[in-house]
């Protein structure tokens, strides 16, 4: 469902085309001397503004499709690090070997290497301070591209790491790495896109001396102007409401 402020913009096109349709039905009597505010200028000013605001919906459709496809690659590590840790585990590995690769699938598992004592309650009843510990968390996709691959690196330098199933190979894991990196960019690009996207849209509808809204104002006075301010056709303009959706 699109927000009120998106909707908010195709509002302001659509009074913007109904304010040239009146401008032009006033015929020759609409003859303003500032170019902006000509018919033929406000018919290409229409246009262009509705090309941004349609960019914008191409954008975030890129940057849907993008966050979408991240989603789906970085679906399956969790479980693919517990795989490896197992299977790690089950050679003649070192036991501080095994013990790093845990490190590692425990930060993109989310979790600490040790539970935390639960708190004494009585304790804490006769006023004691809780002791307070930091986050590990480390859920951000760049940080679980980072988390992964100092896995694999651990594995690389692990010759008794041979498994015989593919998907816990080295090259597999490797492969999952690149394109983990690559949809993670991929969004990086979108979101840039995306937000250069929204920059053009505001300017085009909201620059504080060319954009669509201003125009639009500039109109209604010089159609008050040429036909009064109790003009049948001033009241068509004036009833016309543009909303200033620039965001601060």
């Amino acid at each position: 469902m699109a927000s009120p402020i998106e909707t908010g913009h195709a509002k302001n096109l659509a009074n913007f085309e109904d304010l040239i349709s009146f401008c032009a039905a006033y015929g020759a009597t609409y003859n303003p001397t500032k170019a902006a505010l000509k018919t033929a200028a406000l018919i290409n000013q229409l246009s262009a503004a509705t090309v941004v605001v349609q960019s914008v919906k191409t954008a975030k459709t890129a940057y849907d499709n993008a966050t979408n496809a991240r989603e789906i690659t970085f679906k399956p590590l969790k479980a693919l690090t517990t795989k490896v840790v197992n299977a790690i585990a089950a050679t003649d590995a070192a036991t501080q070997t095994v013990d790093d690769v845990k490190t590692s699938s425990n930060k993109i598992q989310g979790r600490r290497a040790k539970a935390i004592a639960k708190p004494d309650a009585k304790a804490l009843a006769e006023g004691a301070e809780p002791v307070r510990t930091a986050s590990v968390s480390q859920q951000s996709f760049d940080k679980l591209i980072d988390n992964f691959a100092q896995l694999i690196a651990t594995l690389t330098a692990e010759p008794k790491y041979l498994p015989n199933e593919n998907e816990l190979k080295l090259a597999a894991l490797n492969t999952l790495l690149a394109d983990m990196k690559a949809k993670n960019s991929a969004v990086i690009a979108a979101n840039t896109a995306a937000s250069n996207a929204r920059i053009a849209r505001d300017k085009a509808l909201y620059d504080k001396t060319t954009g669509l809204y201003v125009t639009a104002q500039a109109v209604k006075v010089y159609v008050k102007s040429v036909y009064g301010a109790t003009s049948p056709q001033y009241k068509q303009v004036s009833g016309l409401k543009f909303s200033f959706l620039l965001r601060n």
